[in-house]
């Protein structure tokens, strides 16, 4: 059945995208950019609220030119012009693709030539989590063509602004995290000893469907006896048995938003050592919620985490961070790495997500998904049951 709660309205109004280039104008005006050219699909539907799941053919490039002043300038195929239409884009420029040998580069070389004149600097993608989403080929075609543009990055500024949300999407995370939350608690029901693995996988995938996710496109898991070594396998035939601990970690998405965080049951009475890694886990996810506070940083999250964990584990983490950002894809920026000098601000949404290992080769993970808020934490996840459920006696 679906869930009871209203849904939010899908989309954005176009204030909210106005707003978000005007951010995003002020920096560039800071750094001295006469703009910045993105490519991807999450940068892409920031500043346009063009969402599609065509993005998942590799055959088109798409083209979005973010300027110092006005509105964003669209340059990509015609079949998705009416798509585009229908965003608060004025200004698209389309092509007849694929087209292998002009792949929209004569049109991107007619927008950025008058900057190249100019001796113009403008942005793009290069830093970690980005990529170059067009033949590399066409893109030394490009710059050969525009001999007098500067290029620089501009993955932080984007992926600044791309941390804080608005209210509108945490309303979007909410609700999807409340689906995701809904699903989790039906779970056990569903389940039974001797059921295969990827059953389990797909009555979950079902639930969620069942309650309003649009998709779940990420589920991982794993259920072994004692606990589980690999957290990011597909599902096999192998069916449940009493002494497995059961793990599944679910992205379920709602109007192109993701939840991400898992939950783990015993089948039948469960070790003292898995018992007691499902506590630590608990109470260092515990010490990352009261952590996660405007002015400190990502490592103060990792150090709070791993200061608990350290009581079963004292391997430093070896799964490299203890959670990250979430929104309109899985895992974002930041990182809980000791790395990470990020300084939280309000209305960041993140996954606390500690990790440890134990016994031979096992491994227990734990996650939970929050907004930072002036003070405490707000879950958006409902907190799993603070000792290891059995589901089956």
């Amino acid at each position: 059945m679906p869930m009871t709660s209203a849904a939010p309205e899908r989309g954005f109004q176009d204030e909210e995208f106005n707003a978000r280039t005007t951010k995003a104008q002020a920096l560039l005006a800071q750094a001295g950019l006469a703009g910045m050219l993105l490519m991807s699909e999450q940068d892409v539907r920031y500043f346009t609220g063009f969402h599609t799941l065509f993005w998942q053919s590799p055959t088109r490039p798409w083209f979005v030119f973010v300027p110092a002043n006005g509105k964003p300038v669209a340059v990509i195929p015609e079949i998705g012009a009416e798509l585009m239409r229908r965003s608060w884009i004025d200004d698209i420029r389309t092509w007849s693709a694929p087209a292998p040998k002009d792949d929209g580069i004569s049109l991107l070389n007619d927008l950025l030539a008058p900057l190249s004149n100019e001796g113009a600097k403008i942005g793009v993608m290069k830093g970690h989590e980005t990529q170059l989403r067009m033949p590399l080929g066409d893109w030394e075609r490009l710059m050969a063509g525009l001999p007098e543009l500067e290029i620089v990055d501009v993955t932080g500024l984007v992926q600044g602004l791309r941390m804080v949300k608005s209210p509108a999407e945490i309303d979007k995370l909410g609700h999807i995290c409340a689906i995701g939350s809904a699903a989790f608690g039906k779970l056990p029901s569903l389940i039974h000893e001797g059921m295969p693995l990827e059953e389990v996988f797909r009555q979950f995938r079902m639930t969620a469907i069942s309650l309003g996710a649009d998709d779940a496109p990420y589920v991982v898991g794993a259920a072994d006896q004692g606990g589980y070594a690999d957290v990011i396998s597909p599902p096999s035939q192998r069916p449940l048995q009493r002494g497995d601990v059961l793990m599944l970690d679910s992205g379920c998405t709602w109007d192109g938003y993701f939840c991400d965080f898992d939950r783990n049951w015993a089948i039948g009475p469960a070790s003292d050592d898995a018992k007691q890694a499902y506590d630590v886990l608990w109470r260092a996810t515990q010490a990352g919620i009261e952590a996660a506070k405007p002015g400190n940083t990502c490592r103060d999250l990792f150090m709070a985490m791993a200061a608990v964990i350290s009581e079963m584990d004292s391997s430093g983490g070896d799964i490299g961070r203890l959670g990250h950002g979430l929104g309109m894809q899985l895992t974002e920026q930041p990182s809980h790495a000791a790395f990470d000098e990020t300084e939280l601000k309000e209305n960041m949404v993140l996954t606390i997500e500690p990790s440890l290992s134990y016994g031979s080769g096992l491994m227990m993970v734990h996650e939970e998904n929050i907004v930072v808020g002036k003070g405490p934490a707000r879950l958006l996840s409902s907190r799993a049951a603070s000792e290891l459920p059995v589901v089956i006696q």
